[in-house]
């Protein structure tokens, strides 16, 4: 790993400050502001010249979706909310963002659904108003709904076409047995099928969910804040709050290993995921941050057994860590693409080493700094727009709903130890927690199930 640490070292130097530097990662100066109705906006200045970044986040993901039979919803409201209003009909929606020359989009995770659009500043105020009033209005007939299924059902018939969305769906639907992320933002393809006949419960969740106090307004740019705020009370502050509360069940601790192999239906490489139950994203307790650190040390392309699995030895093209943030305790996932199955064992056995490695060795306090660095870079170098710093602050957003979680979470990395990379390891990484799967073109597997119990 000399040449990965002499090229961070290099980037700090180029940084002009150290880890330490008491400067904030998230340095733009920013307003929150809750409104009567429970609506939040966040405004940002960020000295990028005549352009506007407006990032609506929804904190309603497939996390909220609790009743039996009925998951995939929030993502299918990120398609039928692009499908207008009595006021603002799609096509004319479509005509307003063209002639503004805005870019939009939306996306849905776990978590959260974001709907963004970039433009210039002068028109502000034409798309608060159009947003919001799509937010509060949203129209459609049941022949729209029933079409608008359909499409979902087509894009998770092309996503799942994909073995490592396969493979991954599969692990959650396994190591999950009470919290709603035992599925996918997608949902269950059983559930998918039976939308269209599901109108009714459409309209209840819009009703449930799209509603102030789940709803938080970024704008990011070139922009005043006083007067972005009075454009939104404007157009938003009438907005009625709702009264619903999804009761999320919590995931009772897993008591003894899990394995399953998934059957592709398609010629494809074996894929192995071993994944263990951790920490949910935090900004005051340290288990997250650490498990963050531990995936680019030990699973990255810079990584001792990347090196030796990928580029030494060729037994897999490609290999990662899979630890996203969430609301609620979720999943570390080692992730590879193994060259044939009968490697399987030795990689499976190769990654289970490594984490007990972590959990008997020591990280060099030398090469703990050098990732935190690398990670604090990356993030700066990110920064380099008002869309992109919007991006970034919408994930944050649906976290935890105000920036200031983004230098907590920062100051976190800092304080990490050697020590405390070998705890959160020991506790994280047991048999108890883990689900290790294999996914393969054949029916059966033969000579590719490792005997080994992970190690306490």
């Amino acid at each position: 790993m000399k040449h990965f640490f002499s090229i961070c070292t290099t980037l700090v130097l180029l940084m002009g400050c150290s880890w330490n530097s008491p400067l904030e990662i998230f340095s733009h100066p920013y307003t929150v502001d809750t409104f009567d109705n429970g609506l939040k906006l966040v405004t940002v200045e960020t000295g990028y010249p005549n352009i506007v970044a407006l990032y609506v986040v929804v904190q309603v993901g497939s996390r909220n979706e609790v009743e039996s039979g009925r998951s995939g919803f929030a993502h299918l409201f990120e398609h039928m909310m692009f499908r207008g209003t009595k006021k603002f009909p799609s096509e004319k929606w479509d005509e307003i963002m063209q002639a503004a020359g805005a870019a939009t989009n939306a996306y849905t995770t776990d978590d959260r659904t974001v709907y963004h659009a970039v433009f210039s500043k002068e028109d502000l105020e034409s798309i608060l108003e159009l947003e919001a009033d799509r937010f509060q209005n949203l129209t459609y007939t049941e022949e729209v709904f029933r079409t608008e299924t359909r499409a979902v059902l087509g894009e998770y018939n092309k996503n799942f076409a994909n073995p490592l969305r396969k493979l991954t769906e599969a692990v959650r639907n396994e190591a999950f047995t009470t919290h709603t992320y035992k599925h996918t933002t997608m949902g269950f393809l059983t559930d998918i099928e039976k939308m269209p006949g599901m109108y009714d419960y459409g309209l209840q969740f819009f009703d449930r969910y799209y509603r102030p106090e789940y709803t938080i307004v970024a704008v990011v740019g070139d922009i005043d804040h006083i007067e972005t705020k009075a454009l939104v009370k404007k157009y938003w502050g009438t907005w009625k709050r709702g009264s619903y509360q999804a009761e999320i069940p919590v995931e009772p601790p897993q008591t003894k290993a899990k394995r399953l192999n998934v059957t592709f239906h398609a010629p494809t490489l074996p894929m192995l995921e071993v994944a263990f139950h951790a920490a949910a994203y935090d900004d005051e307790q340290i288990d997250s941050a650490v498990l963050d650190l531990i995936s680019y040390y030990a699973f990255s392309e810079n990584s001792e057994l990347y090196k030796r699995l990928v580029v030494k030895e060729q037994k897999v093209d490609t290999l990662h860590a899979a630890y996203y943030d969430h609301r609620d305790p979720y999943l570390f996932s080692v992730i590879s693409r193994v060259k044939n199955s009968e490697f399987l064992p030795y990689v499976e056995k190769q990654i289970l080493a490594t984490c007990r490695k972590l959990q008997q060795e020591l990280v060099p306090s030398t090469e703990l700094e050098i990732v935190k660095s690398h990670l604090r870079y990356q993030f700066a170098l990110g920064m380099n727009s008002s869309a992109a710093i919007a991006g970034t602050l919408a994930h944050f957003l649906g976290l935890r709903g105000t920036p200031d979680t983004i230098n907590k979470r920062y100051a976190l990395y800092q304080d990490v130890t050697p020590r405390e990379i070998q705890r959160v390891a020991r506790e994280t990484f047991t048999s108890e927690r883990q689900t290790i799967a294999t996914l393969t073109h054949e029916s059966s597997m033969t000579n590719t199930d490792s005997k080994e119990a992970y190690p306490q």
